[in-house]
């Protein structure tokens, strides 16, 4: 089978589709002939060699979700769900590929009506949405901050806040064009890359999602409003400074609060549960999955390019 590997970390060019053995299911996963897989901000992360201290060694096969058909499952693995479309989280690698193995309870089937290359542009990036705020303790009426907001992770936050009443949902952006397109989808202020650009945006945000991290992290710890709670829940922009720490003791008396999110602290039959809801109004269209491309499999290095160089809205699918 064909498979999309990391040769040397750092820029696309490093990554290489090569030939991998058909894999064989362990006891309790399935493997699954996958027709849609998501690129991830993530990807790129792990792509440019950022997270290395994590552990992630050259020659790895890149990607974390997928959907298609199950073709084969382990002992433990009721062999009904052969033939199944199934959406499927791989672990933090092993998805760029034309045949992926998952552990079973970390698949579930998908519902009529929903596409493979939806699935995978909301399987993790909805439930993280929906954590986060869940994480914060996000009420009606008040007001999010959603910053990096023009990728999947970022429009289910717009999107959820919406559904969730807030008083008013603040994204980031880096053109007027994604903007009104976010506007579409629930924002009602809509900010540069550094927060400026909408004089009657709040002054502060009682939640702020951030994806982006980086070194302008602190700049957006001060914006929150007294008791607002900031979660990060990726760092596409690179680690914060060393002493963010010291924006978030210098607004003290304000009582803020600074956390992260990770699914892998979700109980997974919690996330499979929300996950499940969340593919059901995809269905109805209360939710939606923003496709920005569909590439072949081999054009992976190309899908990253385009990550890159900010010009994706939403999530771009490959189709081995």
């Amino acid at each position: 089978m064909r498979a999309v590997t990391i040769r040397v970390f750092g820029d696309p060019d490093g990554m290489e589709v090569v030939d991998r053995p058909s894999p064989a299911p362990a006891p309790g996963e399935v493997v699954i002939r996958t027709e849609a897989i998501g690129v991830g901000g993530v990807d790129a992360v792990i792509r440019r060699g950022t997270l290395g201290g994590y552990g992630f060694p050259e020659g790895m096969i890149l990607g974390s979700e997928v959907a298609g058909i199950v073709t084969a499952t382990g002992d433990g693995v009721d062999g009904v769900w052969i033939g199944r479309r199934v959406w499927a989280f791989t672990g933090t690698g092993g998805g760029y590929v034309e045949e992926a193995v998952a552990r079973f309870d970390n698949v579930i089937e998908l519902p009529g009506g929903l596409s493979t290359a939806d699935a995978v542009t909301l399987g993790s990036a909805a439930p993280v949405a929906h954590f986060a705020y869940e994480h914060a303790r996000l009420r009606a009426g008040e007001t999010v901050l959603v910053r990096g907001a023009a990728g999947s992770i970022g429009i289910a936050a717009v999107e959820l806040a919406a559904r969730a009443e807030a008083g008013a949902v603040g994204v980031t952006t880096s053109s007027p064009e994604r903007g009104k397109r976010l506007r579409s989808l629930g924002a009602t202020h809509v900010l540069d890359r550094a927060g400026a650009g909408d004089e009657q945006a709040p002054d502060g945000f009682d939640v702020i999602i951030d994806i982006v991290g980086g070194p302008d992290l602190p700049s957006f710890i001060q914006r929150l409003a007294p008791n607002g709670r900031l979660v990060a829940v990726g760092v596409v922009g690179g680690y914060p400074p060393a002493d963010f720490g010291v924006a978030i003791l210098g607004a003290f008396q304000r009582s803020i609060s600074f956390g992260t999110l990770s699914l892998d602290t979700v109980p997974r039959a919690e996330l499979a549960r929300v996950r499940a809801q969340q593919f059901a109004a995809a269905v109805t269209g209360d939710i939606h999955a923003v496709v920005h491309d569909i590439m072949p499999l081999d054009d992976a290095a190309h899908a990253h390019r385009r990550m890159d160089a900010g010009e994706v809205f939403g999530r771009i699918v490959l189709a081995p």
